[in-house]
């Protein structure tokens, strides 16, 4: 199904009550003389309750993985935003993952060392400066730069793909790299000095499960609209910069038929 936009945007503590950790074939979980718990390098099992911005740190991770992996990892826990950072445009193994709240990261760091795949993965806390410091150096292209600690790093253009420009357009575009939590409203405001955009033609893609898969489809008026539009490519939506496609009708049916 294509959702409406209906999760909160950012984080509320304390307004979804955190659900434990359910087991699966997906990850194991590492234990000693039948007990679940473990001591792990650095981490004390006790994990007390954290006041600081809700954000965890994932290190060893398959080059291959995708948020839908990591949103399997931590199934269970309400997860925000997921960023994979690369370095010299490939995956570094490593990632930033942001939650609802303080209890559902404290509740992400149990998972530290578990398997993803054939990999254990690092899971450890850091600081909301690490996560902005990633994401501005990813869209500034290896340059930190200046960014506000107190907000999301300030909305940087990047370079525009040649391979889009020699793509077929019509009147749709695909989005992608959306926050997990954005509002219709939103991607209307993103547009909002470039081309004007209806709110029911907003198709905001969501799993099975009803949760966003961080794209959406969004319908022009014609095709010189949506050529138009493209020059909001990589531009910013909260945290994430976001990058902009040419779709088709049939593309938008296909991941409506996926969605259900």
């Amino acid at each position: 199904m294509f959702g409406s936009g209906g999760v909160s945007d950012g984080y509320e503590i304390g307004s979804k009550r955190p659900r434990m950790m359910e087991s699966g074939p997906y990850f194991a979980v590492r234990s000693s003389g039948g007990s679940s718990s473990y001591q792990t390098q650095g981490y004390d099992t006790s994990y007390p309750p954290s006041s600081t911005f809700p954000v965890v740190r994932l290190r060893g991770l398959p080059f291959n993985c995708t948020d839908v992996d990591i949103f399997k990892f931590f199934a269970g826990l309400d997860i925000v935003d997921v960023f994979l950072v690369n370095k010299e445009g490939r995956f570094s193994g490593e990632a930033f993952v942001l939650f609802a709240g303080p209890m559902q990261a404290d509740l992400a760091l149990r998972r530290d060392r578990q398997n993803m795949g054939r990999r254990y993965v690092e899971v450890f806390r850091c600081k909301k400066q690490d996560y902005y410091h990633a994401i501005a150096s990813e869209v500034k292209e290896g340059s930190y730069g200046s960014v506000d600690h107190r907000g999301s790093p300030p909305p940087v253009r990047r370079k525009r793909s040649p391979e889009k420009e020699r793509m077929e357009h019509t009147e749709i575009l695909k989005m992608r790299g959306l926050p997990y939590s954005v509002k219709k409203v939103e991607i209307l405001k993103f547009f909002e000095d470039t081309v004007s955009v209806k709110e029911e033609k907003i198709h905001i893609a969501c799993r099975s499960d009803g949760k966003a898969t961080g794209e959406a489809y969004v319908e022009l008026g014609s095709v010189e609209e949506a050529r138009k539009a493209m020059s909001k490519d990589k531009m910013m939506i909260g945290s994430r910069y976001v990058e902009l496609f040419p779709s088709t009708p049939e593309e938008l049916k296909r991941a409506a038929s996926r969605s259900r």
